[in-house]
C-alpha cells in the first residue's frame, strides 16, 4: 500500500472519529434538553384550577431563581403553578389570570431588565383591564441607584391602575437583603431549605496571570479558582460567579465565568478598579492583589439562565462585548468547540492591539481551527478616529443580516455604558424594530452587561 493511500485511509479515520464524536454530543445535548423540558412540564400539569402565574423579569438571573423557588412553594403546597418570564406573557394570558406572582428586578436607572422590556412596551403600553386579577409583586433593587427598585415599583402600579388587587403591598429587596426575601417567602408557607450547591464556600486562588501589561486601560488579570474541599460544582456557559467580601456579606459581586467545569478550574477575568484616591475596589483589588495564590475566597456558582445557550444550541452564534466582557463569550466559544459548532462570528473591541488583545493565542486558533467562522477585533486607539464594536456592526450591516435571516442568536457581554447601549442601538438599526422585538422575545438576544 502506498504512502499516499496511508494518509487517506488516516485522515478518514479521523474524519470518521470526530463525526461520532459530533453525534454522540449532539445525541447527550437533546437527551439533557428533553429531560428538563419534562421537569418544567411536570411543575404546571395540575389542571384541575387554573394556575397561579409565577412571572420574573430578570437580568442576571436572580429574579428567576426567586420565581422558581416561589413556584416549588407554591407547588409544594397543592397549588397549580405555571412559571414564566414576563417578555413571555401576552396581555390575553395576563387578562384571563386570576392570580399572579411577579418577581421584578430593574436595570441600570430604574429601566427594564432584558427579561421584560418586550413585555414593558407591547402589554404595558396598552394596558388591558385586569379587574379579576390579585396579584403581588417583589421587587428586586440596589439603593446605590437613585431610582430604586423602578421597574418593580413602575409594574406595581400599572397592575394597580389596570385594576388588579393587591395581595399585599409591594415587597422591596435591597441587594438580596434576607429579611424582605424571608417576607416574601412567609406568604407562601413555610420557606423551602436552601439548595446546599447556592451556599458560598471557600475556593482557592490558584493562577493569577496579568494580561495587558503596558496598556493604557486598567490591569487585567485571568484567575482561576478550584474548591477548597469537595468536587468541582456543575455551570453551563454564561452563568456568573458570586464573590462575598468579609467586609460586605450582603452584597455579592456577580463575575461572568471564563470557563467550563470540564476546563477543571473557574476561571474570571477581572479587570482592576482603582478609585480617585488610588484605593482598589474592594472585590477586585481583593481577587487582583492582595489575595495570595493558595489562599480562599468565598465564592458561589449561581445559574444566568438568560445568558445561557438553552434553546440556542443549534443556531449559529453572533457573539458581541467588549473588555472583561470576553469572559462569558469565551466560555460559550469554548462549549461551542466541545459540541462541533463552527457557526461562530466573534466581534470583540479593546484599546490596542499590542496590550489588549485579551486571549489572543486561543482566539487565534479557534480562527486557524474554524471555531470562528468570522473574527472582527475593533481596537478603538489603533487609528486616529475612535472605532467600537457598533460601528463595525453598522459597517458590516449586510453579512448581520444574512446571519439573522439564517437563524443567528446574538449575544452581548461587557459595558452597559457605552458598548452595550450602542450595540442595541446599531442592531435595532439593522433589524428594524420588529426583527430587534422578535429577537429579545423568542430568546435570540441575550445580554450580560454591567
Amino acid at each position: 500500500m502506498t504512502e499516499a493511500m496511508l494518509r487517506m485511509l488516516g485522515a478518514g479515520a479521523t474524519t470518521a472519529a470526530y463525526t461520532a464524536l459530533c453525534l454522540a454530543i449532539y445525541a447527550r445535548q437533546r437527551r439533557s434538553r428533553t429531560v428538563a423540558a419534562r421537569e418544567a412540564a411536570a411543575l404546571s400539569a395540575d389542571d384541575r384550577e387554573p394556575p397561579t402565574l409565577v412571572l420574573f423579569a430578570s437580568q442576571t438571573g436572580q429574579a428567576e431563581a426567586i420565581a422558581r423557588q416561589t413556584a416549588r412553594q407554591l407547588h409544594a403546597g397543592g397549588a397549580s403553578v405555571r412559571v414564566m418570564e414576563l417578555n413571555a406573557l401576552d396581555a390575553t394570558t395576563l387578562a384571563s389570570a386570576s392570580r399572579a406572582l411577579f418577581v421584578a428586578s430593574t436595570y441600570g436607572e430604574g429601566d427594564a431588565p432584558d427579561g421584560a422590556g418586550v413585555f414593558a412596551k407591547r402589554v404595558m403600553g396598552s394596558p388591558p383591564a385586569l379587574h379579576s386579577l390579585r396579584y403581588a409583586v417583589l421587587a428586586l433593587g440596589d439603593r446605590q441607584y437613585k431610582n430604586f427598585c423602578g421597574f418593580g415599583r413602575a409594574l406595581d402600579a400599572w397592575l394597580h391602575a389596570a385594576g388588579a388587587r393587591r395581595d399585599f403591598e409591594c415587597v422591596e429587596v435591597d441587594n438580596s437583603d434576607p429579611v424582605a426575601l424571608a417576607a416574601w417567602q412567609a406568604q407562601w408557607g413555610d420557606a423551602l431549605t436552601e439548595d446546599p450547591a447556592a451556599a458560598f464556600t471557600p475556593w482557592q486562588l490558584t493562577t493569577r496571570q496579568w494580561l495587558n501589561a503596558g496598556s493604557t486601560g486598567a490591569p487585567v488579570f485571568h484567575l482561576g479558582l478550584k474548591p477548597q474541599a469537595g468536587t468541582m460544582p456543575h455551570w453551563a456557559s454564561g452563568d456568573l460567579a458570586q464573590i462575598a467580601l468579609a467586609s460586605d456579606p450582603s452584597r455579592p459581586r456577580d463575575y461572568s465565568i471564563a470557563s467550563l467545569p470540564a476546563d477543571g478550574e473557574l476561571q474570571l477575568l477581572v479587570r482592576q478598579e482603582q478609585h480617585p484616591d488610588g484605593t482598589l475596589g474592594a472585590a477586585s483589588g481583593l481577587l487582583t492583589s492582595s489575595l495570595a495564590i493558595g489562599d480562599t475566597v468565598a465564592v458561589r456558582v449561581r445559574p444566568h439562565r438568560a445568558f445561557r445557550l438553552d434553546g440556542n444550541e443549534d443556531r449559529p452564534l453572533v457573539l458581541i462585548g467588549n473588555g472583561t466582557g470576553l469572559a462569558g463569550l469565551r466560555a460559550h466559544l469554548r462549549a461551542r468547540a466541545a459540541a462541533c459548532r463552527h457557526d461562530n462570528w466573534l466581534v470583540f473591541g479593546e484599546r490596542q492591539a499590542a496590550h489588549d488583545f485579551l486571549y489572543r493565542g486561543e482566539i487565534e486558533t479557534w480562527q486557524a481551527g474554524g471555531v470562528l467562522q468570522r473574527l472582527d477585533m475593533v481596537f478603538s486607539r489603533d487609528q486616529p478616529e475612535r472605532s467600537y464594536v457598533q460601528h463595525r456592526l453598522l459597517q458590516s450591516a449586510d453579512a448581520l443580516r444574512t446571519w439573522l435571516d439564517n437563524g443567528a442568536a446574538i449575544y452581548v457581554c461587557g459595558s452597559l455604558q457605552g458598548m452595550a447601549s450602542g450595540v442595541d442601538a446599531a442592531l435595532r438599526q439593522i433589524a428594524g424594530e420588529a426583527l430587534w422585538s422578535d429577537l429579545s422575545a423568542s430568546g435570540r438576544y441575550r445580554r450580560d452587561v454591567y
